[in-house]
C-alpha cells in the first residue's frame, strides 16, 4: 500500500525510490539479478549454519545439567548461570553487534563472532571446573549475539522482493529446529557417549561447524556484503543500552527473586529512558546514533517488534513446561523427552518455508492464521494434560495439537520477521535486528520466568500434571494476546487486496510490507 512504503526514498534500503516498481527475484536457486550476488543463496547457507548452531546451545544444555553437576561438582546456582549466563550475554550485545556490523561491514563482524563462539565452545568442553564453564558459557553467548544480527542484516542486503520473504523462511525454519532440536540432540550424544563425555560433546560439536562456517564465510561472503562508507559508531549509546538490557534481564533469568534484583530491574528502566535522551542527542548533533529512534516509526516495525516480543515469551515456554513435565511427571529419560517435543519443531520447519513463501502476497494476515492455529493447538495441550495427567501415553496424545501449534508457528516467526523488517533499509539493518532480537530475548526470559514460577508452584504437593496446566495456561494467555496484536495492526492497516505486479509479486519493495 502506498501509504506503507519506505519514507526515506528507498525501497526497504535496496537503493532503489520506493516508487520503482515491482521488484523480481531470480527463484529460490537463481543467478543473479539486477545486480544481486549469484552466491547469496550459499551465502544464506552459511549465515543459517552458524546461527543454527548459537541458537541449538539455548537448549541442548539443558538435558545435561545433572551429568554437568556430577562430573563438575557444581552448585545449582553455578547450573543456573551455565543456562542462564549464556542467554544474558547473548541478549547484552545483540543491539551493539548489529550496529558494528552496520558501520564496519557484515562479513568481518560475522567472521569475528563465528571464531569467538567456536573457541569458546572448545573452553566450554574442556572445563576442569563450574567457574571455568561459565566463564566459557558467558563468551559463547557474547558469541551468538555477534553472529545473530549480521545474520538477519546479511538477509536484507543480499536479498529483495519475495526472495527475501523465502530467505527468512528458512531462517524461520531454523530457529524452529534449533528451539526443540536441542534436548534430542542433547539426550542423544549423552547416551552414546555416557554422562561423563557426553556432556562436553554438547560443546565440542561445534568446533567443525565452526570451522567449516568460518572457511565458506570467507568464500561466499565476500567484501560486497559490507555494506558502504565507514560510520561513526557510538560508544556511550552502547554502554547505556547495555546496562539497560542486563538490568532487565538479570533479574528475569535468576532462580529468586530479591532486593537486589528489583533494584536491577529499576536501574535496567533508568538505564533505557537514559539511552533513548542520549541518542535523541547525539542525532541532533548530525552523529550516528547506536539505534536511529525514527527506526520505530517504519511501517510495520513496532508492531511487528511488539507482537515478536509478546510471541516469543509465550511459544518459548512451551519447551520449558513440557521438558519437565515429561520428564519428571510421566518418567520419560531426556531423549524421550526431546523425541515427544519434536512434532512441533516438524511443523514449525515444514511450514516457516511456506510461510516465507506466503508472506509476500498476503502480508500480516499469515501472521496472524499462524497464531491462530498456535492458540488451538496449545489449548487442546492444556486439555489433554489436564485430563491424561501422568499417563505415561500422554506423549502419543500430544502429537497432533504439538503438530497443530507447530505448523502454526512457523507461519508465525519467519513472516513477522519478513515484514517487521520490510521497509528498514539496509544501513540500519543489523541495528534494526539487533533490536528485534534483544526484544525476543527479553521475552523469552519474561515467559520463562513467569511459566517457570506457575509450573513449580503448581506442582509443590507432587502433581506434576497440575504444574504442567498451569504453566501451559500461562504460554496460552501469552500467545493470546500476540493474536490480539497481530488482529489490532491488521485492523490498522486496513489492506484490500492489491494487484500484484510483474510476474506476480506485490508492488510493495520488500514484498511484505503489510
Amino acid at each position: 500500500m502506498s501509504g506503507e512504503r519506505a519514507t526515506t526514498g528507498d525501497a526497504a534500503g535496496t537503493g532503489r525510490p520506493a516508487d520503482a516498481g515491482p521488484e523480481t527475484g531470480a527463484g529460490p536457486e537463481g543467478g543473479a539479478d539486477d545486480g544481486q550476488d549469484p552466491r547469496r543463496w550459499k551465502a544464506l547457507s552459511v549465515c543459517l549454519t552458524a546461527g543454527f548452531m548459537t541458537l541449538l546451545d539455548v537448549s541442548i544444555v539443558n538435558v545435561a545439567l545433572p551429568s554437568i553437576r556430577d562430573a563438575l561438582d557444581a552448585s545449582d546456582a553455578a547450573l543456573q548461570w551455565v543456562v542462564s549466563g549464556y542467554a544474558l550475554t547473548f541478549g547484552l550485545v545483540l543491539v551493539a553487534a548489529g550496529r558494528l556490523g552496520d558501520a564496519r561491514g557484515r562479513r568481518s563482524v560475522f567472521v569475528l563472532g563465528v571464531a569467538v563462539f567456536t573457541v569458546a565452545s572448545l573452553g566450554a568442553g574442556l572445563a576442569q571446573s563450574a567457574a571455568w564453564l561459565v566463564v566459557a558459557r558467558l563468551v559463547q553467548g557474547v558469541g551468538g549475539g555477534i553472529i545473530n544480527p549480521q545474520v538477519s542484516g546479511l538477509i536484507q542486503q543480499l536479498f529483495r522482493g519475495a526472495e527475501r520473504g523465502r530467505a527468512f523462511g528458512r531462517l524461520g525454519t531454523v530457529i524452529g529446529i534449533s528451539t526443540a532440536i536441542g534436548p534430542v540432540l542433547g539426550g542423544a550424544l549423552i547416551a552414546l557417549l555416557g554422562p561423563e563425555q557426553g556432556w562436553r560433546w554438547i560443546f565440542l560439536v561445534n568446533l567443525p561447524v565452526g570451522a567449516l562456517a568460518i572457511a565458506l564465510s570467507l568464500r561466499y561472503l565476500g567484501r560486497r556484503t559490507d555494506p558502504g562508507p565507514v560510520s561513526d559508531l557510538d560508544p556511550v549509546g552502547a554502554l547505556l543500552l547495555g546496562g539497560g538490557v542486563v538490568g532487565l534481564l538479570w533479574p528475569l533469568v535468576s532462580e529468586e527473586w530479591e532486593a537486589v534484583d528489583l533494584a536491577l530491574l529499576a536501574g535496567g528502566v533508568v538505564l533505557l529512558v537514559a539511552f533513548v535522551l542520549w541518542e535523541r542527542r547525539v542525532t541532533a548533533r548530525g552523529r550516528t546514533p547506536m539505534v536511529r529512534l525514527d527506526l520505530f516509526r517504519t511501517p510495520g516495525y513496532t508492531p511487528g517488534a511488539v507482537l515478536a516480543l509478546t510471541y516469543f515469551s509465550g511459544f518459548t515456554g512451551i519447551f520449558f513446561v513440557l521438558t519437565l513435565y515429561f520428564q519428571n511427571g510421566l518418567g520419560y529419560s531426556p531423549l524421550q523427552a526431546g523425541v515427544a517435543i519434536t512434532p512441533f519443531a516438524v511443523g514449525s520447519a515444514v511450514m516457516s518455508t511456506v510461510g516465507g513463501r506466503l508472506v509476500a502476497r498476503h502480508g500480516r494476515r499469515v501472521v496472524v492464521a499462524g497464531l491462530v492455529l498456535v492458540v488451538a493447538g496449545l489449548a487442546v495441550t492444556d486439555v489433554v494434560v489436564a485430563v491424561a495427567g501422568t499417563s505415561r501415553a500422554t506423549g502419543w496424545y500430544l502429537v497432533a495439537p504439538l503438530l497443530v501449534a507447530g505448523l502454526g508457528s512457523g507461519l508465525v516467526i519467519s513472516p513477522n520477521q519478513t515484514i517487521t523488517l520490510a521497509q528498514v533499509p539496509v544501513a540500519q539493518a543489523g541495528a534494526a535486528g539487533g533490536v528485534l532480537q534483544t526484544g525476543q530475548r527479553l521475552g523469552t526470559a519474561a515467559g520463562i520466568a513467569l511459566v517457570g514460577a506457575l509450573y513449580f508452584s503448581g506442582s509443590a504437593g507432587g502433581d506434576q500434571a497440575t504444574g504442567a496446566a498451569h504453566g501451559l495456561r500461562a504460554t496460552l494467555a501469552l500467545t493470546a494476546l500476540a493474536l490480539v496484536v497481530g488482529l489490532v495492526d491488521l485492523r490498522r492497516r486496513r489492506e484490500p487486496s492489491e494487484p500484484t505486479g510483474a510476474r506476480g509479486t506485490p508492488r510493495a519493495a520488500g514484498g511484505a510490507g503489510r
